[in-house]
């Protein structure tokens, strides 16, 4: 694929006489806030305030981030979605590409802006960007594909009454063994249950849909109005009409809207959840989201609603780009089977080919930067980071069979990908199987897996570096749904070198530097974090001898029962008196 090679070659054409240094201070910190107007509670801002302020920056920019945490408890920043092209320390995920940003410390996030579309910031530590610490990330080219009038950023978010740290430890339970996630209390558009949009007749508007959630798919559909989409996660599409969209967690769409050209009506958005998801469906909430754009506001005239929500046809495997790639055969196929089972410690984690991933000791990166010729071994990543070393340049295939009775969106950092096929079942290399899309193949860096279903996406090792493959439902990454692909570390070595500031950002933790999983050198890595695995379903033989035991055990005391219930209870008596009697 020629996507780095493309985008690269449109930041050279801007010309380096227009390019900007866009800087943001960002002091982490907690605030309160009540946008369902249900509950107000503590959630992660910035500068005091929430909604953290969107960042926007154009093509050839150079983008900081000035960051002090102010919390009581680490974090990191992740720009959703970037390529991170020879930077890819500045990634965001802890423990994968840094180590984390600790209470008190400041830390800075800087990197060239080589793409252009609809992206979101959030933090990737322990499922805190549902307590808030997430924001659109807006990207803007001086010669867009597409034209319109007005440009409006619109996310879509569901909401949780409770802390993030407090409901991961309600789902990552012992007393939770079918795995049921936290169902979110609420959600919204814009940031708030009270956003609105307005409208001037006969102008057309680029709506850009961003699912921020933790958990939640939405349908999207305005009553009386097309959808003509033009962008998917950064990719710009050839325009196509449609009623409604969906968008899971972590994916965006761009959709152009052109206004009525009377204000006879105003007309509602609406943003449907996905219940399928919810293992129960709590009574007060409410999962068919509105809100109004307004063409006349003097009235409340509304035209009647067209709302077909989780009845949509749309298809977003069908969504060719501009830019024409032919999918190529794989060089490189990586198989990882999707699965929830209960595990040794006790609880029901996801996990890729019955492994659940463990952060290790040691961020990836470092590991691969820091251990020589021993980074071309999977080993010295650790035993559970479901590491997959890839060669330099190779088409890589990975086949995604889903056995959950449940979908599941899967987002891969530092690239995007083709979505060459899907099909139900589980894919045995019949290609029979599948519906397949090789001429020019919907790219981007989120797909949604279906229940018990395969998806088959193709990506160019071209970005040597560490990128992380987690599902992007925060509950299920943080129960061990992610694996790790090691992106040409021998190239990676020759190119790059961990600033000093990602070194001191591990001094800080005390973490070290440059090591293995384990935090010693080579491929010495007793001590790396394991050992959390699927419960064997064949007996050991001391499992062989326990289970004998208890059954002789449960048959003698079957044995003891029947015999007390059939014997002459007045027999019975005089023994007991006779004995008695002798001891007195």
């Amino acid at each position: 694929m020629r996507s780095l090679g493309t985008v690269l070659l449109g930041l050279a054409s801007i010309g380096l006489a227009q390019a900007a240094r866009v800087v943001y201070d960002w002091n982490i910190t907690y605030t309160t806030a009540n946008p369902d107007g249900l509950f107000e509670r503590r959630v992660v801002g910035v500068n005091g305030k929430w909604p953290p302020p969107p960042v926007e920056a154009t093509l050839g920019d150079t983008l900081v981030i000035n960051v002090h945490n102010s919390l009581d408890e680490p974090t990191a920043l992740h720009a959703h979605g970037m390529f991170q092209n020879n930077t890819g320390w500045m990634d965001g995920p802890s423990m994968v590409t840094q180590c984390p940003i600790p209470p008190g410390y400041d830390f800075t996030y800087e990197f060239d802006i080589v793409q252009h579309g609809s992206y979101w910031i959030h933090s990737h530590y322990m499922g805190q960007y549902m307590d808030g610490l997430r924001t659109p990330f807006i990207l803007h080219s001086k010669n867009e594909t597409y034209k319109y009038d007005y440009d409006v950023t619109l996310p879509l978010e569901d909401w949780y009454h409770g802390q993030s740290h407090d409901n991961l430890a309600t789902f990552l339970n012992v007393y939770n063994p079918t795995g049921a996630e936290p169902v979110p209390e609420s959600g919204f558009m814009m940031h708030s249950v009270n956003s609105s949009l307005n409208f001037v007749p006969g102008k057309t508007y680029r709506l850009r849909l961003i699912n921020m959630s933790g958990f939640s798919m939405f349908y999207f559909s305005i009553d009386g109005h097309d959808l003509d989409i033009i962008e998917v996660d950064g990719i710009e599409t050839k325009r196509k009409t449609v009623k409604s969209v969906y968008l899971t967690a972590a994916q965006r769409v761009s959709v152009l809207v052109t206004a009525k050209n009377t204000t006879d009506f105003n007309y509602y958005m609406h943003a449907d959840m996905n219940i399928d998801m919810f293992d129960q469906l709590p009574p007060a909430l409410k999962t068919n989201l509105t809100a109004p754009i307004y063409y006349d506001a003097s009235h409340s005239k509304f035209a009647p609603s067209e709302d077909i929500g989780m009845a949509s046809d749309f298809d977003d495997l069908d969504l060719p780009p501009v830019l024409v790639e032919a999918a190529v055969e794989p060089d490189h196929q990586v198989n990882l089977t999707i699965d929830f089972q209960v595990t040794t410690d006790g609880i029901n984690r996801g996990m890729f080919n019955g492994l659940p991933y463990l952060l290790p000791k040691v961020p990836t990166l470092n590991t691969m930067l820091s251990q020589g010729e021993h980074a071309l071994s999977t080993e010295v990543y650790g035993p559970q980071t479901i590491a997959h070393v890839l060669k330099h340049l190779d088409m890589v295939e990975v086949v995604l069979n889903n056995l959950d009775a449940g979908a599941h969106p899967f987002h891969l950092h530092g690239h995007v990908f083709q979505i060459v096929a899907r099909g139900p079942g589980v894919y045995t290399g019949n290609r029979s199987q599948a519906v397949w899309s090789l001429d020019n193949p919907t790219r981007r860096d989120t797909v949604q897996v279906p229940a018990e279903s395969f998806t088959i996406i193709r990506f160019r090792a071209d970005n040597p570096g560490v990128w992380i493959f987690h599902c992007h439902i925060e509950w299920h990454l943080e129960s061990g749904l992610a694996a790790t692909f090691i992106e040409a570390p021998d190239v990676a070595q020759q190119r790059m070198k961990l600033p000093q500031s990602f070194k001191d950002l591990c001094a800080a933790s005390n973490i070290p530097a440059e090591a293995n999983a384990a935090g010693k050198q080579g491929l010495d890595l007793k001590g790396a974090p394991s050992g959390i695995e699927l419960i064997p379903d064949a007996f050991t033989a001391k499992g062989k001898g326990a289970l004998a035991a208890c059954v002789i055990a449960a048959l003698i005391g079957m044995a003891s029962i029947v015999w007390f219930a059939f014997a002459d209870p007045e027999k019975k008596a005089r023994n007991i008196m006779a004995a008695k009697q002798q001891q007195s």
